[in-house]
């Protein structure tokens, strides 16, 4: 369903994203691990369409985004790092916005509206500014934008920053049920191990290379430690540490 061929980014002479090549298929849940600078967000800007890549393809669901952006575009629901609402607008508006911009009949986008907000617990603020929400029912508003053009694949960026811990676990919870039931294929990007273990597959990104791909179990054995998190420490640490000596940064 999502496919990167070669992927390369580039900010000046500084590569965000080398040659980076990924597989993702329907129905599979799959975490993109990566520290603060791994080219996390970048790759993500890339996928949406917002940065064109320097080299390399990006497919989705058989469509290149070079060369028939739209249809590529229309399998794709995202929920950024940062809050894309419009804070003054009511959630209603704000999803119905969404619901024009796919070319969603009004019938048919006040169903999906009505049901989705309902099985994330916001039905009653459908009539609120965004701005009155806490922070954990604005991202299950941005869930449910996200899912409004029912897409085939859901890029989650950093989704659960920010959030108490009941609203995480809520969230992540909602992402692996669309995965069951709907055979959504789910990029989730974090820097929280503990939201990778659960996933299908982990990919390891450190400074815009893929040094990891498979299961939780199989990364942490291909990085020689037991545990995910030790292997990601001790790898993404280590490799860190060497560039700040490098530079004279550290001792």
């Amino acid at each position: 369903m999502l496919r990167t061929i070669r992927l390369t980014q580039r900010y000046g002479a500084t590569p965000a994203l080398r040659e980076l090549s990924l597989d993702l298929s329907r129905g599979e849940f799959v975490a993109l691990l990566g520290a603060n600078g791994a080219g996390k967000s970048t790759l993500f800007q890339v996928l949406t369409g917002l940065f064109a890549a320097d080299e390399g393809e990006v497919e989705v669901a058989g469509h290149s985004l070079r060369r028939a952006a739209a249809a590529a575009l229309r399998h794709i629901g995202v929920v950024f790092q940062q809050v894309s609402l419009d804070l003054d607008l009511s959630v209603r508006r704000n999803l119905l916005f969404h619901a024009d911009l796919h070319g969603l009949p009004r019938r048919t986008a006040v169903a999906r509206i009505e049901s989705g907000c309902t099985r994330m617990g916001v039905a009653a603020d459908l009539h609120r500014p965004v701005r009155e929400l806490s922070g954990g029912n604005r991202r299950k508003v941005e869930l449910v934008r996200a899912r409004l053009h029912r897409p085939s694949v859901l890029l989650m960026d950093e989704a659960s920053v920010g959030l108490d811990p009941a609203s995480r676990r809520d969230l992540i919870d909602e992402v692996h049920a669309d995965v069951r039931q709907q055979g959504v294929c789910v990029l989730w990007a974090t820097h929280r191990v503990d939201e990778a273990e659960d996933a299908d597959r982990v990919l390891l990104l450190h400074r815009g290379e893929l040094i990891a791909n498979g299961s939780p179990a199989q990364v942490a054995e291909a990085l020689g430690h037991a545990t995910l998190e030790e292997g990601f420490i001790a790898r993404t640490g280590h490799l860190a540490g060497r560039e700040h000596r490098a530079m004279g940064e550290g001792p």
